[in-house]
């Protein structure tokens, strides 16, 4: 949620006694189904909104509710659009952990049951786990020109390369499973940009040139949909059973699993960018089995002779 449309919903419901989705969606200009989703933000966050579907439904406040957003600093209605990142990445960001005194002066009175506030029941934590500290460029580096609204020239790292150097158009920054991403465009096309393979960049005079009616939620949803989605080398498997929730949780979404076989496994297909990812495979050893394609047999047992050669019989 941006903070013009954080406030526009928070000025619209404060000023009339009732309202509906399509108005605030008009107002906001955003569709209904964002609104939706910042009214139930808000709501689950503590502020006195209703929302009632049907032919005579509307957004209204809850009798006595009141928002006062006046009392806010800069700094707390930048903190208050930062959903779902943790307070360390806040703090990267240059952000200060103020939710709690924010949500109080915007919120304003408790609601009469008594009920316990939501931040002192939810803690966020969104680092890898066993995850190393991230090299390369820190978000609280890059958040300066960002905000400037310029093109970056960026000199982009990959994996036994030179670093090629990449004009981007950036929307800003994403936080994902405990590494930050720079969310832009590259000759019209968006591109993900992981901050640890940045070795460099120098802001542009030029300002960015974003697409017609892009916004950075809705390119980095795109982005990342598709890099979970993407496949072009398909592997089917059998697994047993008992591993199918540990290759599950290793996986993730790479792995669509199909009903057991009543054998005591159960079939499997896993989507790969290339070949070499049926490395993957080796911790599993002998409960999963290749099916097909062949070549992905035969690249699984050629790793497996070469770990069998690298450790020589005592």
């Amino acid at each position: 949620m941006t903070p013009d449309r954080f406030f526009s919903l928070l000025l619209a419901l404060q000023s009339r006694p009732e309202t509906t989705v399509a108005a605030l969606a008009d107002e906001t200009g955003v569709s209904a189904r964002t609104v939706i989703r910042d009214l139930n933000w808000l709501r689950d966050a503590g502020f006195p909104v209703l929302m009632r579907r049907g032919k005579y439904g509307g957004v209204f406040m809850l009798p006595g509710g009141t928002l006062d957003a006046a009392r806010l600093t800069p700094r707390e209605r930048e903190h208050l659009t930062l959903t779902g990142l943790d307070e360390e990445q806040r703090r990267g960001l240059g952000v200060e952990p103020v939710t709690g005194r924010a949500l109080r002066k915007v919120a304003g009175a408790r609601p009469s049951d008594d009920l316990l506030p939501i931040g002192d029941l939810v803690v966020s934590d969104n680092r890898p786990w066993f995850g190393r500290e991230p090299e390369g460029v820190t978000p609280a580096r890059l958040i300066g020109d960002l905000r400037r609204g310029v093109r970056l020239r960026v000199d982009y790292l990959r994996p036994g390369e030179d670093a090629a150097r990449r004009t981007v158009d950036p929307y800003g920054l994403l936080a994902k499973g405990g590494r930050w991403y720079l969310v832009a465009d590259e000759s019209g096309e968006p591109a993900l940009l992981n901050l640890q393979r940045i070795a460099a960049w120098e802001p542009l005079r030029a300002a960015r040139r974003l697409r017609p009616g892009a916004r950075l939620a809705a390119v980095a949803a795109e982005l990342t949909s598709g890099w979970e989605a993407k496949g072009d080398f398909t592997v089917r498997l059998l697994i047993e059973d008992y591993q199918v929730p540990r290759a599950e949780r290793i996986l993730g979404s790479r792995m669509s699993v199909g009903e057991p076989d009543g054998q005591g496994r159960t079939a499997a297909v896993l989507r790969c960018r290339e070949l070499e990812d049926v490395r993957q495979l080796l911790q599993f050893a002998d409960t999963v089995t290749v099916l097909d394609p062949p070549e992905a047999r035969r690249r699984v047992r050629e790793l497996a002779r070469r770990i069998i050669d690298h450790y020589p019989a005592d």
